[in-house]
């Protein structure tokens, strides 16, 4: 039978989750935590690295700024790829990037090689993030979708808190190259967990028309428990060359979303990088001890798995956009009133959790909303493109909290500073249309 990609779309909205949406779903999260895990590793090894090659303050600042850098540019440039080879191909070939950036990184001999491969192995997890939450809201139904891609998102968390401890762990027994090796031969694992439980992305199996489509199509349709198509749709007569991918998401039809999105990523992930970056220190400079600081920033971590999972339950009931900007303006609030309540302990404790809990859900909120504001031949690009420029903001913000400290800031008016640049995302959130032409 023929079916054309919005009845597909309709008839995976409309039936039960089967356990190959759910396992794909799962390998979506574990590409996440490897994400969490290598933006926290240059951290979680810092001290270690700097003794060992006596590193300054601006070359170590340098190392824990390499990963971001390279994730903005695998999500600017190696992430629209997945529009012309396939999501799943984009994620095999990025695993073989990092993999290789994480094992040759434990054999680093200077602070320079470090470096480059540290942006190495950003680009390669850059490059998966927007495929991966692609995929992740695709296999899901249209009742689990929120909850999915929110799941999706905790891995992150997951990974930053479980990696954090691992990490610890070996760097005692095997110094700090062990570390990096651990993740190297995770991040290669996951090519067989890839291989083996994600399936190649259905819009765009129906939109590329490749030789053996058809067949893959089908094939994935069965383990949904969903009838074959006896031919592929047919495409939609173009009059012209498209343009290219980039320039459709910024045309009139897109242009507003577009720049909507990048306002919203720029600022969630500006808040999000200062509080997991700077949060421990700014507790001990406004009195703290730096046990104290340490664990305010570890209750940030814990907060986000609830955050993100949170955020996924209260989608399935609300509107995803509303329960996005509650997010944002409820971690606005809280950041305004979390360091001048320092003198009160088990209250900044309380209150840690709760902005990791919001901040986390914010971040998570952007990934699910952002793929249904793009037709389906952009989406890998508006996707890539939008946590990009988040990238932007992540590498800005720790810059921008250093400068301001060192030109006598405090910590209350910093985090008034970033409640303020998340309130603006939020009203970004709140100005997108969710309802987006089909061609652009």
């Amino acid at each position: 039978m023929s079916v054309h990609p919005p009845e597909l779309r309709a008839r995976i909205d409309d039936a039960p989750m089967t356990r190959l949406q759910w396992s794909a779903i799962a390998v979506c999260v574990l590409l996440n935590v490897l994400d969490g895990f290598d933006v926290l590793v240059m951290s979680f090894t810092s001290a270690a690295v700097s003794a060992e090659w006596s590193l300054s303050g601006s070359q170590l600042g340098l190392l824990l700024s390499a990963g971001l850098v390279g994730m903005a540019l695998g999500s600017l440039f190696l992430a629209p790829l997945a529009d012309r080879i396939g999501r799943r191909a984009l994620i095999l070939a990025c695993l073989v990037i990092a993999s290789a950036g994480m094992l040759l990184s434990a054999a680093a001999q200077d602070a320079v090689q470090l470096g480059l491969l540290r942006v190495l192995t950003g680009v390669g997890i850059g490059g998966i993030l927007a495929s991966s939450n692609v995929l992740a809201a695709e296999y899901a139904n249209a009742r689990w979708r929120g909850l999915a891609v929110s799941l999706n998102s905790t891995g992150y968390a997951v990974g930053a808190t479980v990696g954090g401890i691992v990490a610890v762990a070996l760097q005692s027994s095997s110094g700090w190259r062990s570390v990096f090796a651990f993740g190297g031969v995770a991040t290669a694992l996951l090519i067989g967990a890839v291989l083996w439980r994600l399936p190649e992305s259905l819009d765009f199996l129906l939109t590329q028309r490749s030789p053996r489509a058809l067949d893959r199509l089908n094939t994935v349709l069965g383990a949904m428990r969903l009838p074959a198509l006896d031919t592929l749709p047919k495409p939609e007569p173009a009059a012209r060359k498209p343009k290219p991918r980039l320039a459709q998401i910024l045309s009139p039809a897109q242009r507003r979303n577009t720049l909507l999105i990048w306002a919203g990523f720029f600022a969630v992930m500006f808040a999000f990088y200062f509080v997991t970056s700077w949060t421990p220190k700014l507790l001990v400079e406004a009195g703290m001890s730096a046990g104290q600081g340490i664990t305010g920033g570890v209750l940030l971590n814990l907060g986000g798995i609830f955050g993100t999972t949170l955020l996924g339950l209260l989608a399935a009931r609300f509107p995803l956009q509303r329960v996005l900007l509650g997010y944002t303006l409820a971690t606005a609030l809280l950041l305004a009133c979390f360091v001048s309540l320092t003198s009160q302990f088990a209250l900044v404790l309380a209150l840690g959790a709760l902005i990791g809990l919001f901040v986390n859900g914010c971040v998570a909120g952007l990934y699910a909303l952002t793929p249904s504001l793009y037709p389906v031949e952009v989406r890998a690009t508006g996707v890539g493109w939008g946590i990009g420029v988040g990238r932007v903001g992540a590498i800005v913000s720790p810059l921008v909290a250093g400068r301001l400290l060192d030109a006598g800031w405090t910590p209350d008016r910093l985090f008034l500073l970033v409640a303020a640049v998340l309130v603006a995302g939020g009203l970004a959130v709140h100005a997108f249309r969710l309802t987006t032409p089909e061609h652009a």
